[in-house]
């Protein structure tokens, strides 16, 4: 599993010119499951989006996580993190989970968050949208859980 993590100050995600999730303050994280990924993979990902201390104290030094400042998260599945540029100018997808795995997959990251009373918002699953948001920072992490660090 590979996430992208900006730290925002709004983020919003459009599907056909409807908004169909949007937070304030918080994290926008795109998610892109591998076809190797499992619950450990998942596990993983939610305690690092939720633990990640990547908010200022008031020294301005990253100390505060998004549970600790209340903020919240917009999850936004994106397979194409998983592509592979390397070998012509068409990437290669053959990583990437199915959208039945990768969709189940998305949904537990969500759930393991709400679980940790964070609120989340999401997009829409297979669908083309239009994410709009304004990098706070800008503070972007790319998070690989442990199947996507043995490939």
């Amino acid at each position: 599993m590979r996430t992208v993590l900006q730290r925002v100050r709004y983020a919003r995600v459009s599907v056909d010119g409807e908004v169909v999730g949007e937070i304030d303050s918080g994290y926008l994280a795109l998610v892109g499951v591998n076809r190797d990924d499992t619950d450990e993979d998942v596990a993983f990902t939610v305690k690092k989006i939720a633990q990640l201390r990547l908010f200022p104290n008031e020294y301005g030094k990253f100390d505060r996580s998004v549970t600790d400042t209340g903020g919240a998260v917009l999850v936004v599945s994106q397979f194409t993190l998983l592509g592979d540029p390397r070998k012509g100018n068409r990437p290669s997808f053959h990583r990437a989970a199915d959208p039945q795995k990768g969709e189940k997959l998305v949904e537990a990251v969500v759930r393991g968050l709400e679980e940790r009373s964070i609120e989340v918002q999401t997009g829409r699953f297979g669908a083309m949208m239009d994410v709009e948001l304004l990098n706070d920072g800008p503070v972007t992490l790319i998070i690989d859980s442990p199947s996507e660090r043995n490939v």
